[in-house]
C-alpha cells in the first residue's frame, strides 16, 4: 500500500518529534491522525494547515487503552476507514537533561513505572486497538520510536533508556507475532535531536560535541528523523520486520 493510500496515527503528534512526523507523512498525501494528550490547540493548528479532509486531532492519554480504543473508532468515523500505519512516538514526560538526571543511588521505581508505561503499555494499547482494522485491510505498518541510548548509554538515563529497551524486545515479538496478517513492526532509533521540547534543556555545547563526533559533522534534526520513518511505511520496506534503523548521523554504527 502505498503511502498516500494510509490512514496513519502518529501519537504525541501536537509538538516536538510527533510535529515533525505528522508533516512528513502529510507530504506524501498520507491521512493523518494527529494524537495528543493535553497540545489541544498545537494539535489543531496542524488540522487547519493539512486540512480536515486530511487530518484529524484526537485526544487520548495512550497509556489509557479505553481512550485509545474511542480514538481508533472516532478516526475511522471521520476518515471512513480504518487506520492502517500506527507510529508510536508519544513520551511519558521526560527532558533530556544531564545535569538534572536521577543517578543510579537516587531514582526511584516510579521513574521506571512512568517510562514504561508511557513507552510500553502506551505502544502495546495502540497496536491491539490498531489491529481489527489492519486485519480488515489486510495490511499494517507500526513503527516505533527508540533511542541509540541502549547501545551508547553516553548519559545514562536510566529510566528512559531501560523502557525504549523493552519496546525493541516488543517490537521484535510483535513482528514475530503479526507477520501472519501483513502487519510489519519495526523501530527507528534516535540519538539526540536538535530540537524538540524533551531536548530543549540540553546546552548548545553537548549538541556540538556530538555533532563533533558523528561521521556527518552534525546533529540530526526532528524532521531527517521523521523521514527516516517513512521507509518503514513504504513498499520499499514491504519485506523488513522486527528491525531496528539507528539514525543519529553516524554517531553509532549499528
Amino acid at each position: 500500500m502505498q503511502i498516500a493510500e494510509q490512514i496513519v496515527l502518529v501519537t504525541g503528534g501536537a509538538r516536538g518529534l510527533g510535529r515533525s512526523v505528522v508533516e512528513a507523512f502529510a507530504a506524501q498525501d498520507a491521512r493523518v491522525v494527529v494524537n495528543y494528550r493535553a497540545s489541544r490547540t498545537a494539535a489543531e493548528e496542524l488540522v487547519d494547515r493539512y486540512g480536515h479532509e486530511r487530518a484529524v486531532a484526537l485526544a487520548a492519554d495512550v497509556t489509557d487503552a479505553q481512550q485509545v480504543a474511542d480514538m481508533l473508532r472516532a478516526a475511522r468515523e471521520h476518515f471512513g476507514s480504518p487506520v492502517t500505519t500506527v507510529v508510536n512516538n508519544a513520551l511519558a514526560d521526560f527532558s533530556f537533561n544531564g545535569d538534572a538526571r536521577s543517578s543510579a543511588e537516587d531514582i526511584r521505581w516510579e521513574e521506571f513505572h512512568a517510562q514504561f508505561s508511557g513507552s510500553v503499555r502506551g505502544a502495546l494499547n495502540t497496536v491491539q486497538q490498531a489491529l481489527p482494522g489492519m486485519r480488515e485491510r489486510g495490511f499494517g505498518r507500526v513503527v516505533n520510536v527508540g533511542t541509540n541510548l541502549f547501545q551508547n548509554p553516553v548519559v545514562p538515563y536510566h529510566d528512559y533508556t531501560a523502557a525504549k529497551a523493552a519496546l525493541l524486545s516488543l517490537t521484535r515479538t510483535l513482528a514475530k507475532d503479526l507477520g501472519a496478517y501483513d502487519v510489519t513492526v519495526n523501530m527507528v532509533s534516535g540519538g539526540l535531536l536538535r530540537t524538540t521540547d524533551a531536548s530543549a534543556a540540553t546546552p548548545d555545547e553537548i549538541f556540538d560535541h556530538i555533532a563533533s563526533a558523528t561521521p556527518l559533522g552534525r546533529v540530526t534534526t526532528p524532521a531527517e528523523f521523521a523521514d527516516a520513518l517513512l521507509f518503514f511505511a513504504s513498499p520499499w520496506a514491504r519485506s523488513v520486520t522486527g528491525q531496528n534503523l539507528v539514525v543519529d548521523g553516524g554517531l553509532v554504527l549499528n
